[in-house]
């Protein structure tokens, strides 16, 4: 039987995760000084020497410089913080020479940034640094006061911690009571202390991910290539995928069907009857030829989704599921071709897993819009257990999805049921 868990109001003081986040306060503020002094420093020079060529190299530098100072933040966040910010896009200059370098490091926003967090960090690591030390010094210094109070009259001649004095009244801590309360006083500190410090450095997270790592826009083109780079090598494996079926299936079956017909004339004078066994054999080597074909036209695009829509494509392809399927389609107008053809592929992919490997009696599909979304649902009442992992067919679903920004949630514990929720960007 695990052991009950302390509240984490009561726990929180004795957290690793505090006492990591104390030491990055505490090693915050030296940091944080030499940052701002250097910083300040050679930029301030590099633009007094502007008016001179001296100026630009030295500018440049101290930007390259601000950047070094940024590894060392991320690096620091990502060991006491838990935090990982990726770092920004190296400076390269077009040409490759030093002027270009300059001229690159200068142009860019990234070591600006850079900059910035060095100036503003430092009033800030001041703050946090005084109200953390305060916090915890007091906090533990009054909260263990019942263990060290006999300092006093031993050491410092008088009873305890003196309140007031004026030369002829005294007040001092010293009764079981008043060093009860001092005590309490001392714990209530202890207590808050963390969740100060924790937001204290929520605040820095802010600063590091906003001024030390890559812009939303380089991001954003990041995540962009990205996607382009799986619309590319997805459309590359589809076409593979159709021109292996077209070569094993149609394809072949077209090829047997041609010399069966060539044997056929071949016959016809001397067998007639022979000829029309396999002339009649050839008329259902063509008939499943067109069938396959059709299912491969399907596979492309199917035509009942481009003339009827999602409710009518969803539902052919329910009826062909190895389970019984409810769909419920309940949309006010039809998005774009692209992303009713995603909605669709995404849901057919879905309903096979379900007949292959989920073990389930029944699947139902919801669709639906919310917003600016187009939501999909596939539930079954299967064994459970689906991931989707690197590898499995579920991490391909979700690739595809998220190239159009979209998302993939799977809720599949081990015993079922599954749900698997879409959401896609609703572009009518």
């Amino acid at each position: 039987m695990a052991s009950p868990r302390l509240p984490a109001a009561i726990s929180a003081p004795f957290e690793a995760r505090t006492w990591r986040a104390l030491g990055y306060v505490l090693i915050g503020l030296p940091l944080s000084v030499c940052w701002f002094a250097l910083s300040v420093a050679f930029v301030s020079a590099g633009a007094g020497l502007l008016i001179t060529f001296l100026g630009v190299p030295i500018l440049a530098g101290a930007l390259a410089m601000c950047r070094g100072f940024g590894a060392v933040e991320r690096a620091r966040a990502r060991a006491l913080l838990d935090f990982d910010v990726k770092a920004p896009e190296p400076v390269r200059g077009k040409t490759g020479g030093a002027f270009s370098w300059m001229g690159a490091m200068l142009k860019n926003g990234a070591s600006w940034r850079h900059l910035l967090y060095a100036i503003l960090h430092m009033p800030w690591a001041i703050f946090g640094f005084t109200v953390t030390v305060a916090l915890w010094g007091w906090g533990w210094s009054l909260f263990t006061y019942p263990l060290w109070q006999w300092v006093f009259p031993a050491y410092v001649g008088q009873d305890g911690i003196q309140l007031y004095g004026d030369g002829t009244h005294n007040f001092y801590l010293d009764s079981p009571f008043e060093t009860g309360v001092t005590s309490a006083i001392g714990l209530l500190f202890v207590l808050v202390g963390p969740w100060v410090l924790r937001g204290i450095v929520a605040v820095d997270r802010l600063l590091v991910s906003g001024l030390l790592g890559p812009s939303r826009l380089a991001s954003r083109v990041t995540e962009l290539e990205s996607d382009r780079g799986l619309v590319v090598d997805t459309a590359a494996a589809d076409l593979r995928r159709i021109e292996r079926d077209l070569h094993d299936g149609p394809q072949a079956r077209l090829a047997s069907l041609a010399m069966d017909l060539g044997l056929a004339k071949e016959k016809l004078a001397e067998d007639p009857k022979a000829a029309a066994v396999m002339v009649d054999e050839a008329h259902g080597e063509v008939k499943v030829a067109l069938q396959e074909l059709r299912d491969l036209a399907r596979g492309i695009h199917p035509a009942v989704l481009t003339d009827r829509g999602l409710d009518a494509a969803l539902s052919s392809v329910a009826s062909r599921c190895a389970v019984p399927v409810s769909v419920d389609v309940d949309l006010p107008a039809r998005p774009v071709a692209a992303i009713e053809g995603i909605a669709y592929f995404t849901v057919s992919e879905l309903l096979q897993n379900v007949s292959k490997h989920a073990r389930a009696r029944r699947a139902w599909v919801d669709v639906w819009r919310a917003g600016d979304r187009l939501m999909l649902q596939v539930r079954d009442d299967g064994v459970g257990g689906a991931e989707a992992a690197a590898g499995r067919s579920l991490a391909g679903l979700s690739d595809r999805v998220g190239a159009v920004d979209g998302v993939l949630a799977v809720d599949s514990p081990a015993g079922g049921p599954t749900t698997v929720t879409v959401e896609l960007p609703w572009r009518a």
